[in-house]
């Protein structure tokens, strides 16, 4: 699937090696994973500066079996089964999900697959590539993840993705509430395409999420940094003290409806990969819509097979505030299965924002948020 210049980001070719090809002719499961772990500083969490393990930020760190049988005719059936969990402490990730991360069945033939289960939605598939300063620092994701540019799962859904024909792919799913009575609460839908022509991609999709809820549900303040979020107060203010006291840490805020456009583009030249993206999100609550958006740029320079530089730039507005962000990192490959980095944030929000960078620390006391990062990648 060629959805950016893999051999322009020895990145994302780490993470391809990860996940031997499966010959079609055959039966076979194969195990794959990825671990990353690092030191991470940061100079403003909740008023004091941090320094701090953290794990799976440059990739999520994961295990998986995917498995193929041979059906006859150009027909397979096909699984994945894919877990995240945390390198510091061995806990699951995703809400501790054992396979959170990945898990479906389906049936493959000539024209793509159709499968059933919990899976990326097409955000992830056509579009997410396209977000630079990700690669550049795994923390610099869109703000808050609104745009579920962070590479985001649709559970209970049914899936079709095309294979690449001519350049070209598309695909669309539908995720079941499973709400009795109410067939409308909790699903979501997702539709996108993509396409690839030598150096040229292009990849656009949009989801939308009835009452997002789970790990998909609304924590404004943490992430985004606002007190107030479709006219409603997000936080409390001790007046003595100044403390803040995030409304919805333990409740989440109703949201009715999160709908998302975006849009990519890369384009090579020589060992130079421009990249660039565009997301429009609507989230309506209470009667009352916003929306987001999202302009991106930034570029991969493979300076050598092992070392490539990253940089990528962010603008952000929703509710009349702005976020600008830069992002930039250093990966260099001690080999094709392991990588060491070095990466960094700068966030500076509009006042009356507590700056958060990519919905990933506490918000800062101030309107910036500064990050820099060390780790090291291992793919099986």
């Amino acid at each position: 699937m060629k959805r950016l210049n893999a051999a322009a980001f020895s990145g994302a070719a780490l993470v391809l090696a990860s996940v031997p090809a499966i010959s079609h002719a055959q039966s076979s499961v194969t195990l794959y994973g990825i671990l990353d772990a690092g030191i991470t500083y940061v100079n403003n969490t909740g008023g004091s500066h941090v320094v701090k393990f953290d794990d799976g930020v440059s990739y999520g760190n994961r295990w998986g079996l995917k498995g193929v049988e041979d059906l006859g005719g150009g027909l397979s059936a096909v699984f994945v089964l894919e877990s995240g969990f945390h390198v510091g402490n061995g806990q699951l990730g995703f809400g501790g999900a054992e396979f959170g991360r990945q898990a479906y069945v389906g049936l493959k033939n000539q024209w793509g697959t159709l499968s059933f289960g919990d899976q990326l939605d097409m955000t992830e598939e056509m579009v997410y590539l396209y977000n630079i300063s990700s690669w550049g620092s795994g923390y610099a994701i869109h703000q808050g993840d609104f745009d579920r540019f962070n590479g985001d799962r649709l559970p209970n859904s049914v899936k079709f993705l095309s294979n690449e024909f001519s350049g070209f792919m598309f695909g669309g799913m539908y995720s079941f509430g499973n709400v009795a009575g109410n067939f409308h609460q909790n699903s979501a839908y997702s539709l996108g395409a993509h396409y690839a022509n030598g150096p040229f991609t292009l990849g656009a999709a949009y989801t939308q999420l009835n009452n997002p809820n789970g790990i998909y549900a609304f924590d404004p303040y943490a992430m985004i940094g606002t007190s107030t979020f479709l006219g409603r107060p997000t936080v409390s203010v001790n007046q003595t003290t100044g403390a803040i006291t995030d409304l919805y840490s333990s409740s989440s805020f109703p949201v009715d409806k999160q709908g998302t456009f975006g849009v990519g583009t890369s384009y090579a030249i020589g060992n130079v990969t421009l990249n660039g993206d565009f997301t429009y999100t609507t989230i309506k609550a209470f009667g009352v819509s916003s929306h987001m958006k999202v302009l991106e740029g930034g570029a991969i320079w493979q300076v050598t097979p092992a070392f490539s530089t990253i940089g990528g730039y962010q603008y952000t507005n929703f509710e009349g505030h702005h976020w600008n962000q830069v992002s930039a990192g250093f990966h260099y490959l001690l080999s094709k299965r392991t990588d060491v980095y070095i990466s960094g944030d700068y966030l500076k929000a509009s006042q009356g924002v507590d700056a958060v960078i990519g919905y990933s620390f506490t918000p800062s006391t101030t309107t910036t948020q500064a990050d820099v990062r060390v780790g090291m990648r291992h793919s099986f």
